[in-house]
């Protein structure tokens, strides 16, 4: 008995070229090969679609919450589920459920949520992000001063034995509360770090990346900026080309053609890539939610502290990429990468995630020809599908 089957489309982007007139080969929620329909094999079941376009899932390195429920609120297996449930819906096939900076209790429990949904395991669930709590409270944005605190040589030892266990395992930090031995023994322990809340200037955050530090979290906001005589953390992510950087593509937290500027100026091959970085509010009708005991109020696709301060986004990754097409005026091709392949090789899964090719997870998105997600599938497995 073989679970093999097909789903064709008129037209199939596998993140690096498109295929007209074929399909997609999977077996156990994998993909066998994406192939001409008439060279599918005869004992292979062919599903067809007759309109629209099918494209690799995309994959969110940064997502706080959806459907209604926020990590930091209850950091459970269940809430891990409810938020991919969720982003789902808009594409996403793969994500970091994120914790914003918070008490050594909930980190814990982050880390415990985690490690269960990728045991049971939960459609979706990529590892874990845990953004802070070792930031820059000069850089802050939306994170509790009272919970920012520099890291310790206890707290490396636990993000070294959670990585062990999760296996992705992404973690923000600000040169300002790590130091380049620290981030060392980290990445040789399998942490993967990204720099953001911080006000260091671009040869602190230089000495990050050369020490291993991989990323850089939601470019632009919450850290120093280019200038031109000291170039910042943006700068440093500009200029390295082993970097990649995060993007949120809202309108509001970077204009678009601030957007343009960064994505021309890019030094590669680190490339920068689409994150959310979502609240509870994606998938609900939620108008405000609280993050550590404060009133965050939804309004005209923002999320904001009561002193204006940006707080997560109101944004899922479909709208993000046509942000990207409509007003920034990136081709479609791109703006899916941005979507799915480079955030799968920022976290070094390309070879699973981000693409359709032989051995990588049939997990695949049907858009509509005016950019609308028709139909979600993870691992082979139709998780949404339109009304």
């Amino acid at each position: 008995m073989t679970s093999r089957a097909a789903i064709s489309a008129p037209k199939i982007f596998d993140g690096r070229q498109w295929h007209r007139d074929s399909a997609i080969v999977f077996e156990n929620g994998h993909v066998i090969d994406v192939l001409p329909v008439e060279d599918v094999a005869d004992t292979t079941p062919v599903h067809r679609l007759e309109q629209g376009h099918l494209v690799p899932g995309f994959v969110d390195l940064q997502v706080n919450g959806g459907g209604g429920v926020l990590l930091n609120d209850d950091p459970s297996a269940e809430t891990i589920e409810t938020i991919c449930r969720a982003h789902a819906r808009f594409g996403t096939t793969a994500l970091l459920p994120t914790l914003i900076t918070d008490t050594a209790d909930m980190t814990e429990a982050a880390i415990a949520a985690a490690k269960t949904a990728l045991q049971r395991p939960v459609a979706g669930c990529l590892g874990l992000h845990l953004e802070g709590p070792h930031l820059s409270e000069a850089r802050r944005g939306a994170h509790d001063p009272k919970l920012i605190r520099p890291a310790t040589d206890a707290d490396i030892g636990r993000l070294i034995d959670a990585a062990r266990s999760i296996g992705n395992l992404l973690v923000t930090m600000a040169p300002e509360s790590v130091s380049t031995d620290q981030v060392r023994t980290l990445v040789a322990g399998g942490v993967r770090i990204s720099l953001g809340h911080s006000a260091a200037g671009y040869g602190d955050a230089t000495a990050m990346i050369g020490a291993g530090a991989h990323m850089v979290t939601h470019l632009f906001n919450a850290m120093s900026p280019l200038g031109h005589r000291e170039p910042g953390v943006v700068g440093a992510a500009l200029e390295s080309g082993s970097v990649y950087a995060g993007l949120i593509a809202d309108g509001f937290h970077i204009d678009p053609a601030t957007m343009a500027i960064a994505i021309r100026a890019k030094k590669g091959p680190g490339k920068i890539f689409l994150v959310t970085d979502a609240m509870s509010t994606i998938g609900s009708d939620l108008t405000a939610i609280t993050l550590n005991g404060r009133t965050i109020t939804r309004a005209g696709g923002r999320l904001t502290l009561e002193d204006g301060t940006l707080a997560g986004a109101d944004i899922d990754m479909m709208s993000s990429v046509r942000v990207l097409i409509n007003s920034v005026g990136l081709g479609l091709e791109e703006a899916l990468r941005m979507a799915s392949l480079y955030p799968a090789e920022a976290m070094g899964v390309s070879h699973t995630h981000g693409c359709l090719k032989a051995g990588s997870r049939a997990d695949f998105v049907q858009l509509t020809p005016g950019l609308d997600v028709q139909e979600v599938w993870i691992g082979g497995n139709s998780v949404h599908k339109a009304a």
